[in-house]
């Protein structure tokens, strides 16, 4: 099975955390980042894909996928 996640969050370092530690669980990066302004808190966010292969599993839509 193929897994599929988009991460997003503020352009700081707990959106950096966040990629490091979906990359320390197995997940890899996939495309690249995106970065937007967001008008309604004034901020920058950013957003990067990551996709994981899992042996064994089949989907579900219920399975939280960060738990993967």
């Amino acid at each position: 099975m193929k897994l599929y996640r988009f991460l997003t969050g503020p352009d700081d370092a707990s959106f950096c955390h966040k990629v490091t530690a979906a990359l320390n669980k197995g997940w890899d990066l996939y495309g690249s980042p995106t970065y937007t302004f967001n008008a309604d808190s004034q901020i920058m966010q950013c957003g990067q894909a990551v996709v994981k292969d899992i042996e064994g599993k089949d989907y579900v839509p219920e399975m939280k996928l960060s738990e993967q």
